[in-house]
């Protein structure tokens, strides 16, 4: 039995770390299943993650690894609201919900204006309802951003932005999908310090997304700090180290590998309680395990479960990986 001044200590840290997880990680996730899903040729040339060239069977496989994942996450006590993608219009990225909504813990939902015009069908109000009704999500306020569309101003959702939720920054690198005055009235709208930096991958070309080199959880960070150009390289780390996370820093092939493209939920197990829960894909965790053990084990260290999902189709055909696949639902 500890010492009632040790186990005071070991209850106040187990607190403590309990309300760092409540405020960045969300106990439920909304996603789509696909049914058109494919090459989408809009979004291959700012997206150099997507890799040329298809399968007939594509839709298919991508079906299956949809499934496989959404398995895994409900096992680890997470809340999932599974809604079907229309057959028409085609729409190849619809797995993609995380860039054109986002749920946040005081009942906003905000719409987000996409790149791509054949991605914009993505936004379907009935999947809103859905995520209300089955999740109990309530919607308090609606920022509609979608008119910036109309000027070429693109905010692609939470791959445009990585929030810190506790300490109230939204990470965010430019790109074509990524407009500064955008990121910076998003962030007046919902009280964020927006943190804008540069970054490219080693073809020179922009990172399209924030959320394929930068991942934040209750406890940790995860960030391929070569991609970010020197000059705004510093500023974001020490950032990310003053928020007291464990800083994992991956290379740029890690990055290619989507080790940063990974996110931390919240799960319920009826006899544990309430579990931190990491959602990756193989290949990433893979790549994190590849980078030596301060690195994997410094990660697997601040979580309780991980869930890894196979989804090489949708990685290579679709240029995301599994944080790309979920939007997660607070409580609200």
């Amino acid at each position: 039995m500890r010492p009632p001044d040790v186990q005071r200590r070991f209850t106040d840290s187990v607190r403590a770390n309990a309300n760092l997880a409540s405020a960045q990680c969300a106990p439920a996730v909304l996603l789509v299943r696909p049914a058109r899903f494919g090459h989408n040729s809009q979004t291959a040339p700012s997206n150099r993650f997507q890799q040329p060239g298809t399968s007939s069977d594509a839709a298919a496989r991508a079906r299956s690894e949809f499934d496989t994942l959404c398995d895994g996450i409900q096992a680890a006590g997470v809340s999932v609201c599974v809604v079907d993608d229309t057959t028409e219009p085609a729409k190849p990225d619809a797995v993609f919900p995380n860039n054109w909504v986002s749920f946040h813990r005081d009942g906003t939902v905000v719409l987000y204006p996409m790149q791509a015009s054949n991605r914009r069908a993505e936004r379907r109000t009935e999947v809103l309802a859905t995520v209300e009704m089955r999740l109990g999500f309530r919607r308090r306020r609606l920022i509609d951003l979608r008119d910036h569309e109309q000027h070429g101003r693109m905010l692609e959702g939470t791959g445009s932005l990585v929030l810190d939720h506790v300490q109230r920054v939204a990470y965010a690198c430019r790109s074509a999908r990524t407009d500064e005055s955008v990121v910076r009235e998003w962030s007046k709208l919902m009280n964020y310090d927006p943190l804008l930096f540069d970054a490219h991958g080693s073809d020179g070309a922009p990172i399209y997304h924030t959320n394929v080199l930068l991942s934040i959880g209750a406890r940790w960070a995860v960030v391929c700090p070569e991609a970010i150009v020197e000059h705004d390289r510093t500023r974001v780390l020490q950032r990310l180290r003053d928020s007291g996370r464990a800083v994992v820093g991956i290379s740029a092939q890690a990055m290619s590998d989507f080790a940063a493209n990974i996110l931390e939920l919240r799960g319920s197990d009826p006899r544990a309680g309430e579990r931190s829960v990491l959602a990756l894909s193989d290949r990433a965790r893979s790549a994190l395990q590849g980078l030596g053990h301060q690195a994997w084990g410094t990660l697997r260290g601040c979580v309780d479960t991980v869930v890894a999902a196979a989804v090489p189709t949708i990685e290579a055909v679709g240029g995301g990986s599994v944080r790309c696949m979920l939007a997660e639902v607070p409580e609200s």
